[in-house]
């Protein structure tokens, strides 16, 4: 599974390596996924959720049961 995030859908990035004597070859930039688990409250069980950094800031803000609601939206599934 790629490195991406169920709620921001955050994913990598693209570059390159530039080297001192300006070689360049491929590299690629991957977002801070981590791999969470919350209790949903409305369902009585917990989740587990593949976040970015941001994202987990995100739930924080907003609650699990937005959040959830949101990836759902976006066609994830929980």
């Amino acid at each position: 599974m790629s490195a991406h995030c169920m709620l921001t859908g955050a994913r990598p990035g693209f570059g390159n390596h530039i080297s001192f004597s300006h070689r360049r070859t491929s590299r690629r930039f991957d977002p801070n996924i981590q791999s969470k688990r919350y209790w949903l409250p409305s369902e009585g069980r917990y989740v587990r959720l593949r976040l970015s950094a941001k994202g987990i800031r995100t739930v924080d803000t907003i609650g699990v049961e937005a959040a959830v609601a949101r990836i759902r939206a976006r066609g994830g599934k929980v």
